[in-house]
């Protein structure tokens, strides 16, 4: 650990769960990087991803967006790819994006989107994207005839997650530069989202710990207790 991380990790209490609020403006004072760093969530949960009715993956709109420019890649043909483009997404393609990802090992994107139709040609790419969470999906919204939409709101802040092996789920809810409040007000939507999106097989404790941090800086854990009382009101 580097004297700068030492330093502001003493600004926190190590034996402290703080709430929402304080940890909001807490994160922002110890961050220490020379760039606008991502503020990243990361909950475990009660749940066993080995099961798949446990598995939790989806996807969720921020209010205040992530402070990230997305660049957005749609398969589509015809009508849906001129839709594409209008509502904005970076690159739209079909047979010549497939080429241009396998042929020349191509991913200058974020997010990729599918019509339907085109799910037989994008299937061919699942060892290349799948590995790197960019395959489309249904469950997260990312294979959809509302192409328009689904574009929008991922350039407008819609994000995705999913449980890892040993059930934490790690999620940005903005920048360091943005104000406490804003944060807070991202965070509160991802928590209420996992909790609606809860397993009915999953028992005992589901938001087990909660860390809050910025990219370089250290995690901040949060008050279960206080955001299981916030996401059940």
């Amino acid at each position: 650990m580097g004297k700068k991380y030492k330093e502001m990790r003493s600004k926190i209490d190590r034996e402290k769960h703080y709430g929402l609020t304080e940890a909001c403006s807490l994160v922002k004072e110890v961050s220490f990087a020379k760039f606008d760093e991502t503020v990243e969530c990361a909950a475990r949960l009660g749940v066993n991803p080995r099961h798949a009715d446990q598995m939790i993956r989806s996807s969720v709109s921020l209010p205040h967006g992530t402070g990230k420019t997305v660049r957005v890649l749609v398969f589509a043909k015809g009508d849906r790819a001129e839709r594409a483009k209008q509502a904005g997404a970076d690159f739209v393609g079909s047979d010549d994006l497939v080429e241009k990802i396998q042929g020349d090992g191509w991913l200058d994107f974020d997010v990729a989107i599918a019509t339907p139709d085109m799910m037989g040609l994008v299937g061919r790419l699942g060892r290349i994207l799948g590995p790197r969470n960019l395959m489309p999906n249904p469950k997260v919204g990312t294979v959809t005839m509302d192409v328009e939409t689904a574009v929008r709101e991922r350039k407008a802040g819609r994000i995705e997650f999913r449980t890892e092996r040993t059930g934490i789920i790690h999620a940005p809810i903005g920048k360091v530069s943005f104000e406490a409040d804003k944060l807070e007000g991202n965070l509160e939507t991802l928590l209420r989202t996992l909790q609606r999106l809860k397993p009915s097989t999953a028992k005992g404790k589901y938001f087990k710990s909660v860390t809050l941090s910025s990219t370089m800086g250290p995690g901040i854990r949060l008050d279960t207790n206080e955001i299981l009382s916030l996401v059940t009101e």
